[in-house]
């Protein structure tokens, strides 16, 4: 296998238990991961928790508790929601590991071997929530005088000895980094925002990676009273994964640079700007891509715990399920850009395109095989202009657009596609009608049969990445072996083969009721 891809979440702030925000970020970067693997690629997929920082230190404090131990219980949520949303990471990394250690104090002494790092004082406006200084022209004001940076969060003025990042060094480098590669940072919007920051007047400023007022990080190297800037520390973890300080290591060879590192939008400067500068000055290659992807609304507004409308992870998977979780959270959010989330509309959406279309499609063919054909695959009979029509938009032409979608990050466009096949599939069915041939034309019958067989089978191959354990139940109702599942099988000469012996068929996408239904059944 020659095709490598690496792909990263940015690693969850060990500060609290895990949001939806969290957890949509993690379905997004699992779905493309299992997407590259099904397409012949070996993928290494990490995801982890960043653990240190004077945030985390204080909540530790405030719930009586050592940071590690804090953190130990933080990272066990979020492997237990990873696991809960079949997310197939290959490493969950936790940057209290003895390892990144070593990979960030090495990052470290590289930099500075290239008169990158010096150190001095620093004076300024921080945010511990942040954990970021910010410049005075960032800040806003309330009525009683309080300052606050962009993320809202509260600003303090701090001055202690530091050590500084010569980033200013950078600023021509980034902007040229951006114009060879216009692709680095997607969508288009972030990147215009970080085009703007690094075009200020003045260009970059220095930046204090390290800090005294604290001892919850990774010390500096040979000045153990300075710990690191948490960012440098945590954004590290992407090349401690796969092997660093070890650059001959197969996975380190193998994998970086990463193909794409999927952030939340709020931490594109992070990633965008300081992460290719350190990079830059340790004289290491660049990741490929930074995608930003958007918020989660509900019903229309922020997520807030003031407003009354956080929804937890749990609660969506409780009641709507894992893989109907996973499909509408892709379905709906567009590329890059916020998205909504209201009970109306996943219920709908759930409803129309998995059990009304994708399921139903699924039950009623194989149903009438088990009925008409003696539960075995029909053989086909000469096939007509619509026959041939259906089967190669499944075999051939969804996976060319699919891929193509999936390669632009455009995932809910993919899934357009995919269900487009599904509707012309259950049109074709209803025009066809072989519940009525079975009394008429019993040949023309199993060939429109075998023709859906068939369509569900390149269906289920292409929704593993969406809807890994549906996708898996209706494989198995089909009887195709576990090694015929990748996308090198969509194709005829993969086909479902006549004779083919399947089981029982049982539904896989149920029904969801409506919220009228409910009321109804409640007051019957």
């Amino acid at each position: 296998m020659s095709k490598n891809f690496y792909i990263t979440t940015a690693i969850a702030y060990a500060n609290g238990a895990p949001h939806l925000g969290h957890a949509y970020e993690a379905i997004l970067t699992d779905v493309m991961a299992r997407f590259k693997r099904l397409d012949g690629y070996n993928t290494f997929f990490m995801t982890g928790m960043d653990e240190h920082g004077e945030k985390v230190a204080t909540t530790a404090e405030k719930n009586g508790m050592s940071p590690r131990a804090f953190t130990d219980t933080i990272a066990e949520k979020f492997t237990a929601l990873d696991d809960r949303m079949n997310v197939s990471y290959d490493r969950f990394i936790r940057t209290t590991e003895e390892a990144h250690y070593k990979a960030s104090q090495t990052l470290w002494e590289e930099i500075a071997k290239n008169g990158d790092i010096y150190v001095d004082a620093y004076a300024g406006w921080y945010s511990v929530r942040d954990e970021a200084y910010f410049g005075e022209d960032e800040l806003t004001t309330d009525g009683s005088g309080k300052k606050f940076a962009p993320s809202g969060a509260e600003v303090v003025w701090k001055e202690e000895p530091s050590y500084f990042f010569r980033l200013s060094a950078y600023t021509q480098k980034l902007l040229d980094l951006y114009e060879q590669h216009p692709d680095f940072i997607e969508p288009a919007s972030r990147r215009n925002e970080i085009l703007a920051f690094v075009k200020q007047e003045g260009g970059l400023k220095d930046l204090s990676i390290s800090r005294t007022t604290f001892d919850w990080g990774v010390p500096v190297p040979n000045d153990p009273k300075h710990v690191m800037y948490v960012w440098l520390d945590a954004l590290t973890n992407y090349i401690t994964g796969i092997g660093y300080p070890d650059t001959n290591s197969e996975n380190y060879k193998n994998f970086w640079p990463a193909d794409v590192h999927v952030i939340g939008k709020d931490i594109t400067r992070f990633h965008a700007i300081y992460w290719p500068a350190f990079l830059m000055a340790a004289k290491l290659p660049l990741p490929k891509k930074i995608f930003a992807h958007g918020f989660i609304n509900i019903d229309g507004q922020k997520m807030s715990k003031s407003l009354g409308n956080v929804v937890s992870p749990g609660e969506l998977l409780d009641m709507y399920g894992v893989d109907q979780t996973r499909y509408f959270l892709m379905r709906e959010i567009p590329h890059g850009q916020d998205g909504n989330f209201s009970h109306e509309q996943a219920v709908l959406r759930i409803n129309s395109d998995l059990a009304n279309s994708l399921g139903n499609l699924a039950q009623r063919t194989l149903s009438q095989i088990a009925k008409n054909c003696g539960g075995a695959v029909p053989a086909p009979g000469p096939l007509t202009d619509e026959d041939r029509a259906l089967l190669e938009s499944a075999q051939a032409k969804m996976i060319e657009s699919v891929r193509d979608e999936f390669e632009k990050f455009h995932i809910h466009r993919a899934i357009e596609d995919i269900m487009r096949v599904a509707y012309d599939a259950n049109a074709y069915i209803d025009k066809q009608a072989p519940w009525a041939l079975k009394k008429t034309d019993v040949p023309r019958m199993e060939t429109v049969l075998y023709v859906l067989a068939e369509v569900i089978r390149c269906l289920a191959i292409i929704m593993q990445p969406i809807t890994p354990e549906s996708a898996a139940k209706m494989l198995d109702q089909l009887s195709v072996p576990a090694d015929a599942r990748g996308f090198d099988t969509l194709n005829a000469a993969h086909a479902i083969k006549a004779g083919t012996v399947l089981p029982t068929p049982t539904g896989v996408f149920p029904r969801m009721a409506t919220e009228t239904e409910t009321a109804k059944q409640a007051n019957a």
